[in-house]
């Protein structure tokens, strides 16, 4: 298997590891709306309605086109600003050490989402399959 071969298996594998995160936590908002609605209200965000529907647009519609890899660094970028905004909104608690250990992982995620943006989806999404034939034929 050469190594070009590899980081395409690899960055598959890094965009549904990220993305599973966003699909469960999008797919258990659909499940609680009003449970979610109120999470939002209680951290003082205005808008709870809106943001909800943005959130889950993010969570779940981004979230499989960052499994598909389709559009992969514009998804990256909204996916990695909104992580970065969600930090902010809701684990900012610092003396909770649940809360900062959440802001570290959002931090976290933020950073494997610039990674993406930096060297997109990989040969093995729907970017990489519309690139010239000669980079498909290379990793063949």
């Amino acid at each position: 298997m050469n190594t070009q071969r590899i980081a395409s298996a690899t960055a598959l594998i890094g965009r549904i590891a990220l993305a599973s995160l966003f699909l469960v936590s999008g797919f258990g908002k659909l499940a609680a709306p009003a449970a979610t609605k109120a999470y939002i209200v209680s951290a003082g965000l205005p808008f709870p309605d809106l943001s909800y529907l943005a959130a889950v647009i993010v969570e779940v519609g981004f979230g499989i086109a960052l499994v598909l890899g389709f559009k992969t660094r514009p998804v990256a970028i909204v996916m990695a600003l909104f992580t970065l905004a969600t930090a902010f909104a809701f684990h900012t608690n610092f003396a909770d050490q649940n809360q900062f250990i959440n802001f570290l992982k959002n931090i976290s995620i933020v950073g494997g989402l610039l990674q993406i943006i930096a060297f997109g989806g990989g040969a093995f999404s729907l970017d990489g399959l519309r690139r010239a034939p000669a980079v498909r034929a290379a990793i063949a």
